[in-house]
């Protein structure tokens, strides 16, 4: 067979009449578009590899695409509520729990997130959903956020049980790792063309840092037998009290996705409030959480006769802080009345801030996710010694704090325990807005520098994120003690926050030079 340009000797495939490779290459650099209209018939005609067609896709725009879905995870009345001092069983379902998620893509990468009505879930939980997600979706599991909301009024997700070594998920952990995966594949079969924005509002009157210097020693002592510089949750109202020991952020940061047309798909907010409660015993509860995800809808113009709109609460860096005013006296409030009043403000102000947003068609997003060993602190001697001859002494409860025997216990437990934890550190970039992930109930101090040091125009962090690992105080306030700091309470090296912060911003810059 000859070229039938320049009548060279080649060979032909079949049913094609072909050109020599000189021939071939010239035409092709005069009009690259010819490659690919060359590309397309050979595809469509022959069935070529996918390798062919992907340059006939390449020369297509992306398109962004979103979707959103909520799924129900609310549990069986009987087990245990948590979240304070005392679980009593769940007696009642005032509101339903669920796990709230959003799905997006640039036509390259696809993240999601899940966010969920709990106080907060192990990681072992969320590695299950993850592999039900590898399974059953064409979403890479590595960039689906997984979080907590930190209500204080739904049941236990944190039981324990081993088998030779091997962690066993209980009924409700499953059902949870069973329903994420079922919400993120539910968002993502929801995916339609879409555009996004985002924007962030400041609102101070419901944040309150909850650790302050006081003037009572008395008020300052802990469960280790020794005084603390500062005390978290001080008597409201006290003329004993002197200042807070740490900021607060106000910042309410917000991501809203529409479809084409301008219908509000989902909003996921973030806000630096630990919950807000006012709850009944034995009631289950999504807190202002929910509270808000149900009512923003309506206030952005999202169709009222239709539940294809989602809303998100997710909780910020709020490790030291909640909504308690501690210069007044408390007032009395009937139940979910705050829940409401906090929730009504929220909503009002993001409502607000989303007139003034740009919505954009188009946005580039990436993942990235890295494993951070941290060193688990652990008891030293002298505090052995302590809890130790408390037992032998049988000490009454009026000579030693009220806490002692339940942080006795938890110090037993954490001296037979590993000598250290991987945990898993997240960020995302969506356009130039940065989110990042932290599995600890971190504090305040510790957001509002990333913010200040993100390579990012905009930047929120998500607590409880990718597990639960309890508090996470910053090298300065762990100096002050107070509850956050004790061992049992937080578990990890004195220096943990800043090395999580100094993770997160390099996986933030790393994306951001690809």
């Amino acid at each position: 067979m000859i070229c039938l340009r320049c009548r060279t000797q080649i060979t032909q495939m079949k049913g094609v009449p072909m050109m020599c490779d000189r021939f071939m290459t010239i035409f092709f650099l005069r009009c690259p578009q010819r490659m690919i209209q060359f590309s397309l018939l050979i595809a469509v005609a022959f069935g070529l590899p996918n390798a062919v067609r992907s340059q006939v896709n390449a020369a297509e725009p992306a398109v962004f695409r979103a979707g959103a879905a909520k799924v129900k995870i609310t549990p069986p009345l009987g087990l245990e509520i948590v979240g304070n001092w005392n679980r009593p069983p769940a007696t009642h379902i005032h509101d339903d729990l669920h796990v709230r998620c959003l799905a997006l893509s640039d036509g390259t990468t696809t993240i999601a997130f899940a966010i969920c009505d709990n106080v907060g879930i192990p990681r072992d939980v969320f590695d299950a959903a993850r592999k039900l997600i590898d399974s059953e979706t064409d979403v890479p599991s590595a960039n689906v956020l997984m979080s907590a909301t930190h209500t204080h009024s739904a049941v236990s997700a944190r039981a324990d049980r081993k088998v030779d070594g091997v962690l066993i998920l209980d009924s409700y952990q499953s059902l949870l790792a069973r329903r994420i995966a079922d919400g993120i594949a539910s968002a993502v079969a929801k995916m339609q063309p879409a555009k996004i924005g985002w924007g962030g509002v400041n609102e101070a009157s419901e944040v309150h840092n909850r650790r302050w210097y006081v003037k009572d020693e008395k008020l300052l002592t802990n469960p280790f037998g020794g005084v603390d510089k500062v005390r978290m949750n001080p008597p409201r109202g006290s003329d004993k009290l002197v200042e807070p020991a740490g900021p607060i952020d106000p910042e309410v940061s917000f991501l809203s996705v529409q479809s084409l047309d301008g219908k509000p798909i989902a909003l996921l907010a973030n806000y630096s409030l630990h919950y807000v409660g006012g709850v009944p015993s034995g009631d289950v509860s999504a807190d202002y959480f929910g509270a808000f995800a149900e009512k923003i809808g309506k206030r952005i113009g999202a169709d009222a006769e239709s539940e294809s709109f989602v809303g998100i609460m997710t909780n910020g860096t709020s490790g030291d802080v909640n909504n308690i005013a501690f210069r007044e006296k408390s007032a009395k409030h009937e139940p979910y009345q705050r829940i409401n009043e906090v929730s009504n403000l929220i909503v009002q102000r993001v409502a607000d801030a989303y007139k003034e947003i740009k919505h954009h068609e188009w946005v580039s997003l990436s993942a990235a996710s890295q494993e951070l060993e941290l060193q688990m602190r652990k008891p030293d001697p002298e505090m052995m010694r302590y809890f130790a001859s408390l037992q032998d002494a049988g000490q009454s409860p009026a000579n030693v704090h009220r806490l002692a025997s339940i942080y006795g216990d938890r110090v037993s437990k954490i001296a037979e325990g590993p000598e250290t934890s991987s945990i898993l550190l997240q960020a995302f970039r969506i356009g130039d807005l940065g989110i990042v992930a932290i599995p600890f109930e971190v504090f305040a101090e510790t957001g509002l520098d990333l913010k200040k040091r993100s390579p990012t125009s905009d930047t929120f962090t998500i607590e409880l994120a990718n597990g639960s690992y309890g508090y996470l105080p910053t090298p300065a306030q762990h100096k002050l003690g107070g509850y956050e700091t004790w061992l049992g309470t937080n578990r990890v090296q004195l220096d943990a926050s800043d090395r999580i912060s100094d993770v997160l911003l390099s996986l933030l810059d790393q994306m951001g030079q690809k």
